[in-house]
């Protein structure tokens, strides 16, 4: 899964390296910045800006840039174009441009427009112009001050939208750790998340499949170091899972499995089940036939023929099966990720 960081200028510079080393140690590609806020500007600032784009290309992290009007004389330069010498690839544009001049950038950056106020006027404006749409992303605002923010239901229909033009999408999730201020209410961009900053991966996920969101990132300028480990697995493309699994299915615990790019809305089907993670044998035992209620863990026995062994989690109350040992079941805690846990993504027993 793609994900990302966000880094804020006016932050002391100790603070920005720490941001960005942790982002990197867990899989961030991605991060965001405002390169237009009034009170920054001068030759210091214009020397963190660019110490701090060397850092993000050494660790291989694209930055994407608020900018406005005032960018090039915040930073010293001629034009905005002279940023793409500095290494930027994304700009974001959320005020103070053309169509033309749109058009002109997207020539030599990634332009990043503003998904939650974009209009279907503004896209055929820059198409108008010679813009090639396809290959501009769209990212989300985040809402600091609470109430505001929005329903997980409009972003996934404004997201539907915007991916049939051909947008990557971005969006925000909350921090759990040193919040930003001057409200220091977490910055997300779904508002029922504000209030559950903690859960970094349920809150990830959720943009992600439950909204069709490309890449991820987190609002706020750091996480706690739990956050961080949350962080880190979603990046590698799964979750921690609490199980308690019935005698002889220790096995499962430690493994990795990804449910099928095919999934279905009844079961969490895993791939490495029927392959690299597939048992000798799954003889028939005490759990075989027993009601599959959501969470439960169930392993395909030998009656199932060429299935043998193909574990799966349910995710609905489901009929016993013969064929099927219920070999476990996810905590309460867990059931909550069920949910979002679905094309290619993976879950990790513990």
């Amino acid at each position: 899964m793609k994900t990302g960081i966000s880094i804020y200028l006016s932050s002391p510079l100790q603070d920005i390296e720490r941001t960005i080393e942790h982002g990197a140690a867990a899989g961030a590609r991605y991060a965001f910045t405002s390169l237009h806020i009034p009170e920054d500007g001068g030759a210091a600032y214009a020397d963190k800006v660019r110490h701090v784009l060397s850092l993000l290309s050494a660790r291989g992290i694209a930055l994407i840039a608020d900018v406005g009007p005032r960018t090039c004389d915040l930073l010293g330069l001629e034009r905005i174009e002279d940023l793409r010498d500095l290494g930027l690839e994304y700009l974001r544009l959320d005020y103070g441009f053309s169509a033309q001049r749109v058009a002109e950038l997207s020539g030599v950056f990634r332009i990043v427009v503003n998904a939650s106020t974009v209009s279907s006027d503004e896209i055929a404006s820059w198409r108008e112009a010679g813009a090639d749409v396809t290959r501009f992303a769209a990212c989300h605002n985040f809402y600091p001050k609470p109430y505001t923010g929005l329903a997980l239901e409009d972003v996934a229909r404004t997201n539907l939208r915007l991916a049939a033009l051909g947008f990557e999408i971005m969006a925000f999730v909350p921090g759990d750790a040193n919040v930003r201020g001057p409200v220091f209410e977490g910055l997300p961009t779904v508002e029922a998340q504000r209030g559950r900053a903690s859960k970094v991966a349920l809150n990830m996920l959720e943009l992600a499949h439950g909204a069709d969101c490309d890449i991820v990132l987190v609002g706020d300028p750091d996480l706690s170091d739990a956050g961080w480990a949350q962080f880190a697995q979603v990046s590698a493309g799964y979750v921690d899972l609490q199980c308690e699994l019935e005698p002889g299915y220790a096995y499962v615990r430690g493994q990795i499995h990804h449910d099928r790019p095919d999934s279905s809305v009844l079961i969490f089907r895993s791939q490495e089940s029927r392959t690299t993670l597939k048992p000798d044998s799954v003889p028939t035992d005490s759990g075989a036939g027993l009601p599959r209620k959501a969470g439960s863990i169930a392993v395909s026995n030998s009656g199932y023929g060429r299935y043998e062994g193909e574990l799966e989690i349910a995710r609905v109350d489901l009929p016993g099966d013969e064929r099927m040992n219920v070999a476990g079941h996810i905590t309460p805690e867990a059931m909550e990720l069920l949910p979002f846990i679905k094309r290619g993504f993976g879950v990790r027993f513990v």
